[in-house]
């Protein structure tokens, strides 16, 4: 189900729990969300749609990709950029990021799985990441 985006930075910066199996609606109500605002947005976590759970959902290259309690193990390559929030105000902000990030996170049944990400993808991960731990770019 399509949700109200969240623009309260106090909510947005507040730290996400844990996600368990109960919380396998909000990732699909995360999904279908980012989808709708396809146009716009290529990442969005949990808590942008009132949910304070360690849920990310991105655009991967041209496939939607769901993690559960996403964790950045690894990273190398630091650079300086811009981004902007769907859900923050304003025009884009500066921020520091990784070329290449190693992320532990758990499938939708809850499997763990450890994979490189570079570029792009990397780069939204990290903002998704952001969100979890109540980090506002």
């Amino acid at each position: 189900m399509i949700k109200n985006l969240i623009h309260d930075p106090i909510l947005l910066a507040r730290k996400s729990e844990v996600a368990t199996k109960e919380d396998l609606q909000v990732a699909q109500d995360l999904l279908d969300t980012l989808v709708a605002h396809k146009d716009s947005c290529v990442g969005m976590a949990a808590n942008m749609i009132g949910v304070c759970k360690r849920i990310i959902a991105f655009d991967n290259n041209g496939t939607y990709m769901v993690m559960f309690n996403p964790e950045i193990i690894k990273k190398s390559g630091p650079y300086d950029t811009e981004e902007g929030c769907l859900s923050l105000l304003g025009g884009p902000r500066k921020c520091k990021r990784y070329q290449i990030i190693k992320v532990q996170w758990q499938t939708s049944d809850f499997q763990t799985r450890i994979k490189t990400f570079t570029g792009f993808p990397a780069q939204i991960i990290q903002h998704e990441i952001d969100h979890c731990d109540g980090v506002l770019i």
